[in-house]
């Protein structure tokens, strides 16, 4: 795959005698949007941890934009662009929408200690940027009607949104999206479809994780298949699903991927 951004090889993690992640190896091109299916279980969500820092790989190597970053902690890998959402909302729910929103900007000024005090109007116009671009990621998301509520106060589906309304905030190069779609109603997929492919369009590089076949469909450009920690299967959408592997051990299995 041209121009790589994202490149993983042969990364292993295991949860006691659990082989969570086995030899995985997988590339996303820049300004692609990258499907990683299978059933659950499969080890989906802890590659994702692992790309993202949340958890140490046994063994393999992870390189993003040419930098080797295996190891690294969280913090340090989202500093360079490789933000992720997660399949739970981590909204902060005593928080308005649009708090929660302005939190999402790193590296503010006003966070560190004497800025607020000696550089009172450096920070003041920092902060006035960070709540214009805010409000206009909450009404690209259709969220801005909703930007002084409680974020405990949002439905399952704008919880979701809002999630990742706020990893746009940290400038990300590549977006990590656990499960985006789930306990979200249809009209709001509809929208969120659009709005993933807008971010795409806009050049952001996008990996998704979704048991939802149909979705995954609409938006890839190229699916990976785990299954039992290792990849399965790769390729086109369409290639994909025609597999007779990942027809007879994922798609035939009776699980929810259909839907």
């Amino acid at each position: 795959m041209a121009d790589e951004m994202l490149s993983i090889k042969g990364v292993s993690k295991s949860f006691g005698g659990i082989l969570a992640a086995d030899k995985c190896n997988l590339t996303i091109s820049r300004g692609t949007i990258v499907g990683l299916i299978g059933p659950n279980g499969a080890g989906k969500s802890t590659l994702f941890d692992i790309v993202s820092g949340f958890q140490r790989p046994d063994a393999g190597s992870i390189a993003f934009q040419g930098k080797e970053i295996t190891g690294w902690p969280a913090y340090k890998i989202a500093r360079l662009g490789l933000i992720r959402t997660f399949q739970i909302p981590h909204a902060l729910t005593r928080m308005t929408v649009l708090e929660n929103m302005m939190l999402g900007k790193q590296g503010q000024i006003g966070e560190r200690i004497c800025s607020p005090i000696i550089r009172f109007n450096i920070v003041r116009a920092e902060e006035k940027n960070i709540r214009d671009k805010a409000l206009e990621i909450l009404e690209f998301f259709d969220l801005g009607h909703m930007k002084d509520e409680y974020a405990g106060s949002l439905s399952g589906g704008q919880k979701k949104l809002l999630e990742m309304a706020r990893s746009l905030m940290a400038d990300p190069q590549l977006l990590l999206l656990d499960e985006p779609f789930a306990g979200v109603n249809p009209s709001l997929s509809e929208r969120l479809i659009e709005r993933i492919k807008t971010l795409r369009q806009k050049g952001l590089t996008i990996m998704i994780i979704e048991h939802g076949i149909p979705y995954v469909l609409a938006l890839s450009d190229w699916v990976y298949v785990l299954n039992k920690g290792a990849v399965m299967a790769y390729g086109k959408p369409d290639e994909v699903v025609s597999d007779k592997r990942v027809l007879d051990d994922y798609l035939g299995d009776g699980c929810d991927a259909q839907t």
